[in-house]
């Protein structure tokens, strides 16, 4: 997998704000988003191996744990085998 950092805190004071390129569980839609940017209070995230970016709320992302990102990178590996994304 990419670097993979545990998402803290981007400017002290800025609770639930994570890094970008940190890996986040949007808690909402129950996906792993990488944070791609910031846009006022809320994140965007992309999910791993591509795709359309998606605005979260800071209430609604925690880190994501080891295993959800694993969980998100075997189901892009099997997308990508079936030809399902390039």
């Amino acid at each position: 997998m990419n670097d993979v950092r545990p998402a803290r805190s981007e400017r002290p004071g800025r609770a639930g704000r994570p890094d970008i390129g940190t890996y986040v569980l949007d808690t909402r839609t129950g996906k792993v988003g990488i944070v791609m940017g910031h846009e006022g209070l809320y994140s965007q995230l992309r999910s791993y191996g591509g795709g359309r970016e998606w605005d979260a709320a800071p209430d609604a992302l925690r880190p994501a744990t080891p295993a959800e990102r694993l969980s998100a990178a075997t189901a892009y590996a099997n997308a990508r085998s079936r030809g399902e994304v390039p």
